[in-house]
């Protein structure tokens, strides 16, 4: 038997079966891969749910802190007010001015078409008005109308994402402890004591950025009532209760918060306009002197080129969920990484 013929040996069969199960084994991974991205695709909505019911059941956390510190009480009675309390005093602030915001928000909805109108015309009288005008032509507005639907759209809808997030953060608020072993447990031994250390850090963190936003949400919403009283705008309100709710959306939420203000100011007068601008601009300004600096002392340094980034990837993803909260989001995984990658090159090093 010549050697061309010689049948393959077992060592041979065995290679060629090695080679074969390794193709089969990276096809299985790569498939396995895919499978994971588009289930994380689908959930991802989910997963920011998850997170959002973290941030109302830290609020909550925060608060019931806040309150054993100052009466010494134990942790249980404490954590009961903190919850019963924060709804009570929603409840109040309904009560109390629920009416006469839904009586403004019916004024503003009939008065919008109308301030439109008049909008327009005065912006026609000007060569920069008219180029603005052109722009938002019929075909430009559908498609801005289209962006903005699909911007504003959650996977169950507003009322079936608040529902879920209300019950998350009731869970995380009663056992906090279950979910955050449940965690470490799956970090190997020689890792835990670093998985308790960056989970702590990121409860820091947190705890900072939801004081910062409710601080800026309050001051907002007092100096631009007072300001925008005094000019005597209509619906003031609505307007300074809307732009403190859109501090949640940072860099974006105070330009499109403005929008309807100027709007109605126009209809009043050009100076009018002019000087409401200026009104929110000052605004934003002071709150976010005052603020930011007490944000940034226990939360890390955000790049802003970084933050308007996570913002548009996030509204792209999910919407105007994903885009509020993008901030803590980009901030978690900053500290991801500074703990997990950053510190150990420069240990290295």
């Amino acid at each position: 038997m010549t050697p061309n013929n010689k049948h393959p040996t077992e060592n041979e069969k065995q290679k060629e079966l090695t080679y074969i199960e390794k193709v089969w084994h990276t096809v299985a991974i790569v498939a396995l891969l895919v499978v994971v991205i588009l289930i994380a695709r689908v959930a991802f909505n989910v997963l920011l749910m998850v997170l959002a019911g973290v941030l109302v059941s830290v609020y909550f956390h925060g608060l019931g802190d806040m309150i054993q510190r100052n009466t010494k009480w134990s942790r249980r009675p404490c954590m009961i007010i903190s919850v019963a309390g924060s709804f009570i005093i929603l409840a109040v602030l309904f009560w109390f001015m629920g009416s006469k915001i839904s009586n403004q928000i019916a004024i503003l909805s009939d008065s919008l078409p109308n301030t439109v109108r008049t909008a327009k015309l005065k912006m026609a009288e000007t060569p920069l008005g008219n180029k603005v005008l052109s722009y938002l032509s019929d075909d430009n507005s559908d498609k801005l109308f289209a962006t903005a639907r699909q911007f504003f759209s959650t996977s169950f809808g507003v009322l079936g994402n608040l529902y879920i997030i209300f019950f998350l953060a009731i869970f995380f608020t009663t056992n906090p402890d279950l979910y955050k072993n449940g965690i470490i447990k799956l970090i190997p031994e020689d890792r835990k004591d670093l998985a308790k250390e960056v989970i702590d850090r990121i409860s820091v963190a947190l705890k900072s950025w939801l004081k910062g936003m409710m601080l800026s949400m309050v001051l907002v919403f007092i100096l631009l009532t007072v300001g925008l009283s005094i000019m005597s705008i209509p619906v003031a309100l609505v307007l300074a209760l809307l732009t403190g709710l859109l501090k949640l959306i940072p860099n974006f939420g105070s330009l499109a918060a403005m929008i309807p203000g100027v709007l109605l100011a126009l209809t009043i007068s050009t100076n009018t306009a002019i000087i409401v601008a200026l009104m929110y601009i000052i605004t934003q300004t002071i709150v976010s002197n005052v603020v930011n600096p007490l944000i940034q002392k226990r939360m890390m340094d955000l790049p802003p080129a970084l933050t308007i980034l996570a913002q548009v990837l996030m509204a792209t993803l999910s919407g105007v969920l994903g885009i509020i909260l993008a901030v803590p989001l980009l901030a978690i995984v900053m500290i991801l990484v500074d703990e997990l990658y950053v510190k150990k090159i420069n240990k290295i090093a």
